[in-house]
């Protein structure tokens, strides 16, 4: 079983020695927890936006809305 879980990204980490999108990184928060993922398959998400995130990879951007209504699921549990 695979689980991606929602984050928002809170900064993005510029690389001014190398600007090639496949070394692009972010911090993301996960209900105040920070992390460090990789935003190369989503070169055009920015601060602000909710990815979802597997093994430290973010895969997608999602709707804010739709971010929101899986966080409060998680919450249930």
């Amino acid at each position: 079983m695979c689980l991606a879980v929602p984050g928002k990204i809170v900064t993005i980490l510029e690389n001014p020695q190398d600007n090639s999108e496949l070394l692009r990184k972010g911090k993301v928060s996960f209900g105040g927890v920070l992390k460090e993922v990789s935003l190369a398959y989503v070169p055009e998400a920015k601060v602000g936006d909710y990815v979802i995130v597997h093994v430290g990879f973010a895969l997608s951007i999602l709707d804010p809305e739709e971010a929101q209504r899986t966080l409060r699921d998680f919450a249930q549990f």
